[in-house]
């Protein structure tokens, strides 16, 4: 095997295992005496895991103070802990919670130490000045399985409404130091969200894997990916005997999508999911899974008709052998891999995109907004046309 150059961007240091989280004291410790916490709207704070932390920072001699993300984060959000907490001494921000607390969290690290306006780096809405660092240590702990958050350079920040914008602020330097993935954080995910977030999780293992730019490490970690997400994730969202073993496969999943989309990109999935997020307000994880097997339709058959040799078409039957054991030829499984796609759709519930207002006159919107980063590792050029027939097959 001939094995083509590549490069791998920074990753943090991972911690992952059932029970890491009463590492955290000591992880936070290994930084200083003084800490901002970042948390969700109360499901953290409400747990048992959290008097464990609070109790051995104390034990440890840290100062904390919080801060809490109740929505996705917007430019706003982030500018106001900024102002809140420069100057006070922290020495490490630490984030728990979903993908949305993670990231206001990764912005306020990298901007604490400076004091200026996200909106000063934010891509494709502001001057876009360069970030030159340092941020504050950062050390992120998901709480549930799907954004890969912990593993990737770039906080996506939202504004909500008619000129709304999904945007990252982007920069190796925001990496976390420390990714601590417990499993046992994801008991007390509610089935909505655990179906939301899974298939985010797919969706970029299975995006980053066609990628145009997918080397071999990434391929392995994908399909190390997937696999793991179908033996976990239908026992943990129906809650059956073998769920504590299936959070550990789905947190894996999670993570391995992160650090796969942090080298490849992603795909026309995640290209149009921001702007269906930031015009609507339809969460990325339902954006994402109610998408997916209609975008993966409409790339295999334009592959088929105008690159025929594209490497993806093999990766796509690939992954349809992986969760259909009935396939025989790449064809049958390429073709079963969009059916059991459209059958999870079924299955999970997923809603359309006009339960959240979407109407047909929108889509032309939708799909010119689409063409962020994601769309520019999509295994083939998508016209607009194209897009809005995947948009409109899911209204």
């Amino acid at each position: 095997m001939n094995i083509p150059a590549f490069s791998i961007a920074r990753l943090p240091r991972i911690r992952f295992g059932a029970g890491e989280i009463a590492a955290l004291p000591e992880e936070i410790a290994a930084f200083g005496c003084k800490v901002l916490l970042v948390i969700g709207r109360r499901s953290f704070r409400e747990g048992a895991y959290w008097q464990r932390l609070t109790g051995g920072l104390a034990a440890l001699g840290v100062q904390w103070e919080l801060f809490s993300v109740e929505d996705e984060p917007s430019p706003e959000l982030v500018d106001t802990a900024v102002a809140q907490f420069k100057g006070q001494g922290f020495e490490c921000v630490a984030g728990i919670g979903g993908g949305s607390v993670l990231d206001a969290a990764k912005a306020i690290a990298g901007l604490l130490p400076h004091g200026n306006s996200v909106m000063d780096h934010l891509e494709g809405v502001g001057p876009e000045i360069p970030y030159h660092g340092p941020p504050l240590p950062f050390i992120a702990v998901p709480t549930t399985a799907g954004t890969g958050s912990e593993a990737t350079k770039n906080a996506v920040l939202s504004r909500r409404g008619t000129d709304g914008f999904k945007k990252s602020f982007r920069d190796d330097d925001l990496v976390a130091r420390v990714a601590l993935v417990d499993p046992d954080l994801l008991a007390s995910c509610p089935r909505g969200l655990i179906a939301a977030n899974g298939m985010d999780a797919f969706t970029q293992l299975l995006e980053s894997y066609v990628s145009t730019r997918a080397n071999p490490f990434t391929d392995a970690l994908a399909w190390s990916g997937m696999e793991a997400f179908r033996d976990g994730f239908f026992p943990v969202w129906e809650d059956a005997a073998s769920a504590a073993e299936g959070r550990g496969r789905l947190a894996y999943a999670s993570l391995l999508s992160g650090v796969c989309l942090a080298q490849t990109g992603l795909g026309s999935v995640h290209g149009m999911a921001p702007p269906l997020g930031s015009f609507f307000p339809i969460p990325h994880g339902v954006a994402c899974g109610t998408l997916l097997a209609e975008a993966v339709e409409l790339n295999i058959r334009a592959l088929k008709a105008r690159a025929p040799d594209s490497p993806a078409l093999a990766k796509y039957a690939r992954a349809g052998h992986l969760l259909s054991a009935d396939t025989h030829t790449d064809e049958s499984a390429c073709e079963a891999l969009v059916e059991d796609l459209r059958s999870w759709v079924t299955l999970l519930e997923l809603p359309r995109l006009a339960e959240y207002g979407v109407t047909e006159a929108d889509l032309p919107r939708i799909a010119a907004a689409s063409r962020g980063s994601s769309m520019k590792t999509n295994p083939l050029v998508v016209s607009d046309a194209e897009l809005i027939e995947i948009l409109r097959r899911r209204l």
